[in-house]
């Protein structure tokens, strides 16, 4: 059972930017922290940024200082602001539950938004 939607995702040169949206059931919103996930080409998915539940956030060191991780509450809607984009943030973004230091909380993943950082 799917409990995420990505949206907003897209083809952007190098140095631009993308706003991405995850929706979440309201039962899943209000419990979890929530975190974005990437996976390019033939590599392992990896964490990108986390948000919780009192919206403290912390982000993997690659994007530190460029992608922003923000909540609406009374949207179930986690959003990913991501500046000044690399074409190494070339990638499939998912969101998921977060728990520290664990696996994302629930087995099945949304579709995923693709991005593409290409001139």
């Amino acid at each position: 059972q799917v409990q995420f939607v990505e949206s907003g995702g897209g083809l952007v040169q190098p140095g631009g930017s993308l706003r991405l949206s995850c929706a979440a059931a309201r039962r899943i919103f209000s419990i979890y922290a929530i975190a974005w996930y990437r996976q390019a080409p033939g590599k392992q998915r990896e964490l990108v940024a986390a948000i919780t539940s009192g919206s403290s956030t912390s982000y993997v060191d690659s994007v530190k200082g460029r992608f922003t991780i923000s909540r609406d509450n009374a949207k179930n809607t986690v959003y990913l602001q991501m500046d000044s984009l690399k074409p190494e943030d070339t990638a499939v973004y998912y969101c998921n539950g977060y728990r520290p230091f664990s696996p994302a909380v629930f087995d099945a993943w949304g579709q995923g938004t693709q991005v593409t950082v290409s001139s």
